[in-house]
């Protein structure tokens, strides 16, 4: 098991911020409008100009992205790095950043979906917690109060997320710490030395815009891995947009994660208000939680 993760420094009211891109590219119109929303709640914003300069789809070269996001991490005025967008690239550049500089100053790093490869890297490399929220990209579209709740987050609230049971969940309660995000990301980085020990974790997963037999396949492959064996709960975020062949496969998502989890004995929980959806809540992982998962609601709280 991992020791106890380290939380970076608050961030306080004028306090800058920092917009880079480690996968894709984003519009110079969606950029400048969750600029401004930033803005609005009293911080200060820095884009990176390579977040609107596209090569192919991503936001430069690996080497410029990467020299993007070191060049950030080594100035002493930011205090915490939005990923403007996922899709896919930050696993092609994590190893060009600069962990030495997160290591000396560490701030926060906030995003979800394809920042998972760069959340796990924070976890294995520095213990480091870092913040799965929404980025850039899906400011204009949030649901009222989410982006105020995530920077009262970053401003060290801890609120505790109370959210509806369904009736694919498993009832019970566990504490660990909080890893995961995006599951076919997170499958992208098994194996290597980015990929977290999950020995007592409450995982989360989410995913979106997959075929149900990729889904899965991911969650055998986590099974046979004894990934799954090792968490003491699982939090399902939002399992959306999944597709089917013309000859269907036969479970739909939440069964078919279900009937890879139920043999486990742990708890867990589906639809938590996280991942690609307009109620994508901020998580902080590498912190403790205590997942309660009953009937009548589920809770999570915070408990260091």
């Amino acid at each position: 098991m991992m020791p106890a993760a380290h939380c970076p420094e608050p961030l306080k009211r004028g306090d800058t911020l920092g917009f880079v891109a480690t996968a894709r590219f984003l519009s110079e119109p969606e950029l400048w409008s969750a600029k401004a929303r930033v803005e609005a709640l009293g911080f200060h914003v820095r884009v990176h100009p390579s977040c609107t300069q596209p090569f192919h789809q991503f936001g430069g070269t690996d080497i410029e992205r990467a020299k993007a996001v070191n060049e950030m991490l080594n100035d002493p005025e930011i205090k915490a790095l939005f990923v403007v967008r996922g899709g896919y690239g930050t696993v092609r550049m994590i190893d060009q950043v600069d962990f030495d500089a997160l290591a000396r100053r560490p701030i926060w790093i906030c995003g979800y979906s394809d920042v998972t490869a760069f959340h796990a890297a924070l976890q294995t490399r520095l213990g480091l917690m870092s913040l799965h929220s929404a980025m850039p990209v899906g400011f204009a579209t949030l649901e009222p109060g989410v982006l105020e709740q995530t920077f009262s987050v970053l401003q060290g609230e801890r609120p505790v997320q109370e959210f509806a049971s369904t009736p694919w969940d498993a009832s019970g309660t566990a504490r660990g710490r909080l890893l995961g995000g995006n599951l076919s990301v997170l499958l992208s980085v098994l194996g290597s030395r980015d990929f977290p020990d999950c020995t007592g974790a409450v995982l989360l997963i989410e995913d979106v815009d997959e075929y149900l037999y990729h889904l899965d396949r991911m969650m055998h492959t986590l099974f046979r891995a004894r990934v799954l064996h090792k968490v003491r709960a699982v939090l399902v975020g939002g399992l959306t947009q999944m597709k089917d062949h013309e000859i269907p496969f036969g479970w739909g998502a939440e069964a078919l994660v279900r009937e890879v989890l139920l043999p486990l004995g742990i708890p867990f929980a589906f639809d938590y208000p996280s991942g690609h959806r307009s109620e994508n809540r901020p998580l902080v992982l590498g912190a403790t939680v205590e997942l309660d998962v009953t009937p009548l609601g589920n809770r999570l709280r915070y408990v260091d």
